[in-house]
């Protein structure tokens, strides 16, 4: 009996310390965020991501009590950062900043290592608007010029943008197809990059985003075409490519994710400070300065929207047979 005792009051004792040890844990999810909160911008710095994600996490950090740590890591029209988060811990300690190409455009075109369930989506908050933009001393004045040198010079075209697989390459390897044009296509790392590389001359034209529109306005780029359903509010002036007979959409939602298996509780959390802080006058005025709506979407409809984007541009591509980066080669 005394034997018996002694087991049961170990047993009691091992439980007891057990229960003791998960105190600190329990404690941790429900007083979330007790430290500061990482997020990972999916593109280089001068892009359109990440000073939107930036002001987002600064006006947020007060419905939340801690502060956003912001890097970047971009590469693959945000693939390199998507695959990072997938690693981490799913404790809503650990954040990606990206936008729907990762996770639906690219991996139309190459190999990723994770697929849309790897991820616990928190929201979307805004839509940006591209375009094919080339240097104002360039002899192209409209797209339908671009489009004639290159179909006449094969090859010597080359044009930047984020990544392969991005909505921005796409809509060049619409054109090309649609037109029998051999271009060359350089990714970058963001659309900060591809930019400098148009700047500087090293590439013929960009295919790229909202950060091109201080230089349209300054005079150094010009803007041929626009990629989304209507003309810029800004530039009417430019027609989108469907006005000039191309029958492509770019649908590209900035947003925020986290890894599979955080925790819904809190999702929720992060979901209601990020949409507090879209409210703020400082972030609207950034997002009207670059031309971007702001729209959003929760955590399950940011998903079911990237679900069926994703099967909508794979008949696409199967419809227009465009060759993936693999295939050219």
């Amino acid at each position: 009996m005394k034997e018996k005792g002694k087991k049961m009051s170990i047993k009691f004792f091992l439980g007891f310390a057990l229960f003791l040890m998960m105190i600190p844990i329990l404690s941790g999810a429900q007083e979330f965020p007790n430290k500061p909160i990482n997020i990972l911008v999916g593109f280089a710095p001068g892009g359109a991501v990440d000073p939107t994600i930036r002001m987002l996490a600064s006006k947020a950090e007060k419905f939340l009590g801690q502060p956003f740590v912001i890097t970047n890591n971009g590469g693959g029209g945000g693939m390199v950062a998507l695959s990072m988060v997938t690693k981490e811990k799913a404790d809503g300690y650990h954040l990606v900043g990206c936008t729907s190409t990762g996770l639906v455009w690219v991996p139309q075109f190459q190999a990723v290592p994770y697929k849309l369930d790897d991820f616990a989506f928190i929201m979307h908050y805004g839509s940006p608007q591209t375009g094919l933009s080339v240097r104002a001393d360039s002899p192209w004045t409209t797209l339908k010029g671009f489009v004639e040198y290159a179909k006449n010079n094969p090859w010597k075209v080359t044009y930047s943008t984020t990544g392969i697989g991005t909505p921005m390459h796409l809509a060049m390897e619409f054109i090309a197809k649609q037109e029998g044009i051999q271009w060359t296509h350089i990714p970058y790392r963001g659309n900060g990059p591809a930019l400098t590389a148009l700047l500087g001359g090293h590439v013929t034209a960009q295919s790229g985003g909202p950060e091109v529109i201080p230089h349209i306005r300054a005079g150094t780029i010009r803007l041929l075409a626009t990629q989304g359903e209507k003309r810029r509010k800004n530039f009417s002036n430019v027609p989108t490519l469907q006005e000039l007979g191309y029958d492509f959409v770019s649908e590209t939602m900035f947003m925020l994710t986290a890894p599979k298996g955080t925790p819904p509780s809190i999702v929720r959390k992060l979901d209601e400070a990020f949409r507090k802080a879209m409210e703020d006058p400082e972030f609207i005025q950034l997002m009207e300065n670059m031309e971007m709506e702001i729209s959003y979407r929760n955590a399950a409809d940011t998903k079911k929207f990237l679900e069926d984007a994703y099967i909508r541009l794979g008949r696409l591509i199967q419809e227009l047979k465009i060759p993936t980066e693999t295939e050219k080669k």
